[in-house]
């Protein structure tokens, strides 16, 4: 089945990307939408603009389109964009929210294409784990909720950081794969990723109680050889 794969930079849409491609899908295309408010309902804010280098990265064609960020009417830019392409299915990294999954699944049936969501209502700590055990490098570049302060900006996500974020959801609640908002995260290497993401240069924009940490210059680096 031909496919096109909504990607963030993110630690979910690369997972989902792992999970078509191991299941023998042909993606044709990564799709990215570039929202130009900070509080889109929908997409990712911080660092969209690797995903340039990510789709570089995995070598697999990237098409991008702007939106206003603007609740709903961000989806209809999404609509207009996958449009123009010939796929039999979209793939999303929805896990939980039934906001995200709903208004792709309707997107998708208006196109007559498949909505395909691999990690739909699979367990958070699993889904971290999973990425743990790949070898996945995933760094934590947003967070907006209690508990989560400056010093959580370029984390890796580790077996250290998962007890953190076991210890947080404890405490205060917070979502471990950080579907509700809570944190963003940028993917650096994956393992079908032919060449890695290396971080050259950030700055940590930082706003009362949330931020990001904002990529400024990165590049692509050989991977090894696997023998």
């Amino acid at each position: 089945m031909r496919v096109a794969v909504l990607v963030s930079g993110g630690k979910d849409s690369a997972l989902s990307l792992y999970r078509v491609l191991e299941q023998g899908y042909e993606v044709e295309y990564l799709v990215s939408m570039i929202p130009q408010r900070e509080d889109s309902w929908m997409f990712h804010y911080p660092n969209i603009h690797l995903t340039d280098l990510f789709a570089e990265a995995v070598e697999i064609p990237l098409v991008k389109a702007e939106t206003t960020g603007i609740k709903e009417t961000e989806l209809k830019d999404l609509k207009k964009l996958l449009s123009t392409l010939d796929i039999e299915g979209i793939v999303s990294g929805a896990i939980s929210s039934q906001y995200q999954k709903k208004r792709i699944d309707k997107i998708c049936q208006e196109l007559n294409v498949r909505s395909i969501a691999p990690l739909w209502q699979e367990a958070s700590l699993q889904l971290l784990r999973e990425i743990i055990e790949l070898h996945f490098e995933v760094i934590i570049v947003g967070v907006y909720a209690y508990g989560l302060n400056e010093s959580w900006l370029g984390k890796q996500i580790d077996a250290h950081t998962l007890n953190s974020l076991l210890d947080l959801n404890r405490k205060f609640g917070i979502s471990l794969i950080g579907e509700g908002g809570e944190y963003e995260t940028l993917v650096l290497d994956a393992p079908y990723f032919k060449k890695k993401i290396r971080i050259l240069q950030t700055e940590k924009v930082w706003k009362t109680h949330s931020g990001y940490l904002l990529v400024k210059k990165a590049r692509l680096l050989d991977k090894p050889l696997k023998t």
